[in-house]
């Protein structure tokens, strides 16, 4: 029997190992070939029913999904993948804002969701900011390693700060500047609350734009409004500013003007250096009431054991949640989230099935992790490396899949997060294979390696793949069709419109799912585990 050596190994002689399984490359290639897009349209159709209700956390369409997972990995022979169970206990608890609130500032009352969205993440029924001076903080950014503090001199102890989205690399796109058009986590949404918190402010406000955000005022609309999921804390998420949220671009407009500011000044100066100034004798008050609900969400998580090394794993992650139904929505309240994120829960479900038809299991154990609440802020994967049913030391690497190409085939495969892990290398040889040439991230300035499950596993010190799609069309009728798709897609994302079409063209995302298939089969017959590489800001977190 020919022994099966992957094009990666023969490639890496950094990498390369022995491979220990006797399986051959037909084998191999049997599982490869196995993924196709019928199958893959399937799974989608069923996870993106309306049947699904958008597939919330806490809901029946949970269940469903819990359901219809575990369903699927038992008919391939997966083993339950925590213990005797297939599911990890997430405890969440959701905060729904009424919307019944105005935002009061400079005398003038600020509509819910039309002006603002405001919410509390303090887990308490009622939460105000009453009469609290506006400062503006520039981009709301404290990096020691940047030399950049907009909070120096500064006491913000029951104030409210104001801030710009992204970091003031994408502004000035200057590579020297923080990463230049690449967005920092300093750029997320998340990290801006959680420093505001840290500085003791009693409020913080985002200032949408559309570019700098990567996502239009819509997003905002749909995905900070209804049902907010966190964790259940000790102390009730009291450490967190009492109301946080965002108002748009012509609202901070009107405020700066009131504040005898201009506002495209302010934000010049401050994407120059670290930037502070008064908002005038502006204050801001707003009164947010909770409906609170304490409720058990699940992660999904199954496991092929490896035939010769099965306490080392590689996880296959996407995340199984939506923004599920908004009952208060005229029209369509279903959001299916077809394309984000059904298509990557299939995936799982395809590249599970191309192991499973293998003769042999792969030398290390295949694992695969369905994560709850990645819309809420990545809460399942991050419940997960604070608890992880793997050990870190265990744990070879992760890939992840969040919202497959659904534009067909191309001749490279975008990598978000190029040249941060020796996995790369992996998907290079295992891309030429497929006649793919590897590029970059087509919008670094969203910041998505700080954006979806993976970062989870590289915050815990294990590289983490996140890769898909590309932007060069296999040939003119495909360019045509992306064009045409590309723009429905954009203009569904968080939206109900984001169900499954009958005119995707799959035939992209199986190319990224045999990819993904090639790359763990290959991190698993390898005698070295991957690495970071020694530039990536990941390099110096080590495996507990």
């Amino acid at each position: 029997m020919k022994r099966y050596f992957s094009l990666t190994l023969l490639a890496t002689a950094v990498l390369a190992g022995c491979a220990t399984t006797s399986l051959t490359s037909d084998d191999v290639s049997k599982g490869y070939d196995s993924i196709n897009a019928e199958q893959l349209a399937e799974h989608v159709k069923v996870l993106a029913s309306d049947e699904f209700g958008g597939r919330a956390p806490s809901s029946k369409g949970e269940e469903l999904t819990l359901a219809y997972l575990t369903t699927e990995f038992k008919k391939l022979g997966f083993e339950p993948g925590n213990g005797d169970s297939f599911l990890q206990e997430v405890p969440l608890v959701s905060l729904e804002a009424d919307s019944d609130m105005v935002l009061n500032i400079g005398g003038k009352a600020y509509q819910y969701k039309t002006d603002m969205v405001m919410g509390s993440s303090r887990i308490s029924e009622q939460q105000s900011i009453k009469d609290s001076e506006l400062v503006f903080v520039g981009y709301g950014v404290n990096a020691p390693e940047y030399n950049w503090n907009d909070y120096e001199g500064l006491d913000v102890k029951g104030k409210t700060v104001v801030m710009l989205v992204n970091d003031p690399g994408f502004a000035t796109k200057d590579p020297a500047l923080f990463t230049g058009d690449a967005m920092t986590y300093y750029g997320r949404w998340t990290y801006k609350y959680e420093e505001a918190s840290r500085q003791g402010a009693a409020g913080a406000i985002i200032i949408h734009e559309t570019a700098p955000a990567s996502y239009p005022w819509s997003v905002v609309e749909n995905s900070w409004s209804g049902e907010q999921f966190g964790f259940q804390k000790e102390n009730n998420n009291m450490d967190r500013v009492a109301v946080e949220g965002w108002v748009t671009t012509d609202v901070a407009k009107e405020l700066f003007t009131k504040a005898g500011l201009d506002f495209d000044t302010a934000k010049a100066n401050a994407s120059k250096g670290a930037y502070h100034v008064d908002m005038g004798d502006l204050t801001a008050s707003v009164a947010v009431k909770n409906t609170i609900k304490k409720s058990i969400s699940y992660n999904f998580i199954a496991t092929l054991p490896g035939s010769e090394k099965a306490d080392e794993h590689i996880i296959y992650s996407a995340h199984w949640d939506h923004l599920g139904t908004d009952k208060n929505r005229k029209g369509d309240q279903i959001y299916n989230g077809a394309h984000d994120n059904a298509t990557g829960t299939a995936g799982l479900i395809e590249v599970a099935e191309a192991f499973a038809s293998l003769p042999k299991h792969p030398s290390r154990s295949m694992t695969f992790l369905a994560v709850t609440a990645e819309e809420q802020g990545l809460l399942g994967s991050k419940y997960y490396a604070a608890n992880p049913v793997i050990p870190a030391n265990k744990t070879v690497a992760n890939i992840n899949m969040d919202s497959l190409n659904l534009l067909g085939k191309v001749k490279d495969i975008s990598v978000v997060g190029l040249g941060k892990s020796e996995m790369d290398t992996l998907l290079e040889a295992a891309a030429k294979a497929q006649g793919r040439t590897v590029s970059g991230d087509p919008k670094p300035s969203s910041g998505g390696y700080y954006r979806s499950d993976h970062f989870a596993f590289a915050n815990m010190g294990i590289p983490a793949m996140y890769a898909g799609g590309g932007t060069e069309a296999l040939d003119e009728d495909t360019a045509n069709y992306r064009k045409r798709m590309s723009l429905v897609l954009r203009g569904c994302y968080h939206q109900p419109c984001d169900r499954y079409r009958d005119e995707w063209d799959l035939s992209g995302a199986v190319q990224d799912l045999q990819l993904f298939y090639q790359v763990g089969f290959d991190i698993s017959e390898q005698a070295q585990w991957p690495k970071w590489n020694e530039n990536s800001e990941f390099q110096r977190k080590q495996r507990k």
